[in-house]
């Protein structure tokens, strides 16, 4: 190898050396090389599963015979019954499913032994009420619908509720407007404090009155109005290219959409005191994007995780923003009957909120 050859290489392993010694000191960035291909094959590997078990359900026995009773016993046996909820009438069995406390309902009537010897189509025997909400949800409910029969006739009459041509769109669209809102609103906000500091427009700040809390505050505002179009945006492709429902109040939309907003703007803010620069402010976006779409419920079915991973997907906003934009649109559900969703995102915006604050110097 001649002197030539030899310098190049000389001074190549310089500039790898310098990189290895930059990047060691790079801890963020050392940690996503190792941490985003674990997050990725962990849950893939273990969170991410199509079979369904443990459904939520709810029973409304009116006859309640030896007969029903075995009913009953023979769908928990299937184990993709879950927790089963016994209800004292149909009303409040649909008032369940509507708040999404429930996955599906089982109607055993007062009459269920005389119309199972009938075997008349006109009168089922049991009706089978299924949250249309999520197709991976009504096709394992249809299958426990075969699981039952008398004499080798069906008794079940099956009622999808919500979505009854289970259209994946219907499915899909309202958890969208939750996906954009997240990646959007988290990517512009942790982005904007550390460009602040990036380019010295902090030094300007640092001989004027405003406070910590003042400038995180101003920061925030016109981001609040940006998602706020981006929901109105969706929306109505939504309703005007796929035909989604909107069978809830408007205004409960908008109000869960912008505690959403909110939450997601302090999760920027706190990702803008942690991140050094904007392209670590990006990854550290994309580090909790990826677990929240995949945990949240828009597009795996919540039940077919293991418990583990549904611990960690509740302290997700897209999680509760998934149930809140799902019950308003599609089950025509209030607020008032999804509070606890909307107490979570309250809980989470002021949590990180805090945290931001406790970080954040109104300093270079």
């Amino acid at each position: 190898m001649n002197d030539g050859w030899r310098l190049r290489l000389q001074r190549i392993g310089a500039i790898v050396y310098k990189e290895l010694r930059q990047l060691r000191r790079d801890r963020l960035t050392f940690g996503m090389i190792a941490g985003i291909p674990l997050i990725q094959i962990l849950l893939f590997g273990y969170a991410i599963n199509t079979d369904v078990r443990g459904l939520a359900a709810g029973v409304v026995d009116l006859a309640g015979t030896q007969l029903s009773r075995r009913l009953v016993a023979d769908a928990e046996a299937s184990q993709v019954l879950g927790e089963v909820v016994r209800l004292p009438d149909p009303a409040a069995l649909e008032a369940a499913l509507r708040r999404g406390e429930l996955r599906l309902g089982l109607i055993i009537p007062a009459d269920f032994e005389r119309r199972l010897a009938e075997a008349d189509p006109a009168r089922p025997a049991v009706q089978l009420l299924i949250d249309g909400t999520d197709p991976i949800v009504g096709n394992a409910a249809r299958a426990l619908g075969e699981l039952w029969a008398e004499g080798g006739r069906r008794v079940f009459a099956i009622l999808t509720r919500f979505n009854p041509e289970r259209r994946s769109s219907v499915f899909v669209v309202p958890g969208l407007i939750g996906v954009i809102l997240t990646m959007t609103m988290v990517l512009f906000t942790a982005v904007a404090i550390v460009r602040e500091r990036e380019r010295g427009n902090l030094e300007f700040l640092i001989t004027t009155p405003v406070a910590a809390a003042e400038l995180m505050v101003g920061k925030v505002l016109p981001y609040i109005g940006i998602g706020l179009i981006q929901v109105t945006l969706v929306l109505a492709l939504a309703v005007a290219l796929f035909h989604v429902p909107v069978n809830g109040s408007l205004l409960d939309l908008y109000l869960a959409a912008g505690m959403f907003i909110l939450a997601n703007l302090t999760l920027g803010l706190f990702i803008s005191t942690v991140a050094q620069s904007q392209f670590q402010a990006m990854q550290m976006t994309f580090f909790f994007f990826l677990p929240s779409v995949l945990l949240s419920g828009f597009m795996f079915t919540f039940e077919a995780m293991p418990a583990a991973a549904r611990h960690l997907a509740e302290l997700l906003p897209l999680t509760h923003f998934v149930r809140l934009s799902r019950g308003i649109l599609l089950r025509g559900a209030g607020l008032a009957e999804l509070w606890p969703e909307l107490a979570a995102l309250a809980g989470f915006a002021a949590a990180l909120l805090g945290l931001a604050l406790l970080r954040f110097r109104k300093r270079l």
